[in-house]
């Protein structure tokens, strides 16, 4: 078979394939568009709510449950004090879970140490120290071991190898700015 041939032949059959596609091609526009009406429309989110709340079945229940849910736990948080005792200058509070003995020292106590108590057995420590108006270093002893990095503290020193909170009380430092 000669190339001009099988060209020939290449060409004929490439022509046989367009006719018979043309057939199919006709209308088709026409075919994709009736095809997509016949889709049904999609519906907003507000209708479709709307339908699925309309319906008396269970979901009332469970959408009165989840309302009742939420108005009470809003209620609540408005209305019931915290058991987190308010913030004060004077109030010195640590975590120790499971801490056998708590204290803090500082140069408010001539480094003596003074017990903090844990009434609920939650783990957390805390005292009530009335200060006077100044600046104040101090760390807590935990089962006798040293913690001078107190998270509530203003700032921390280190001294003699050991870090010691800083407490200011009353007012903005505690009046000593310039």
């Amino acid at each position: 078979m000669r190339w001009d041939e099988l060209e020939e032949l290449l060409r004929a059959a490439v022509r046989k394939e367009v006719e018979e596609g043309a057939g199919r091609l006709s209308g088709l526009e026409e075919r994709v568009i009736r095809e997509i009406l016949r889709w049904p429309a999609r519906k907003s989110w507000w209708t479709r709510a709307r339908e699925f709340f309309a319906q008396p079945t269970p979901r009332w229940a469970l959408a009165g449950v989840l309302a009742a849910l939420l108005l009470g736990f809003a209620l609540g948080r408005l209305t019931v004090s915290s058991p987190i005792p308010q913030w004060s200058s004077n109030l010195f509070v640590i975590a120790a879970p499971g801490a056998r003995s708590v204290s803090v020292v500082g140069d408010f106590s001539a480094w003596q140490p003074i017990p903090l108590s844990d009434p609920d057995k939650d783990g957390i420590w805390m005292a009530s120290i009335p200060l006077p108006p100044g600046r104040y270093e101090y760390a807590f002893l935990v089962d006798g071991k040293w913690v001078g990095q107190d998270p509530l503290a203003e700032e921390y020193l280190r001294t003699f190898g050991e870090y010691v909170s800083v407490r200011y009380v009353g007012g903005e430092r505690a009046g000593l700015s310039s």
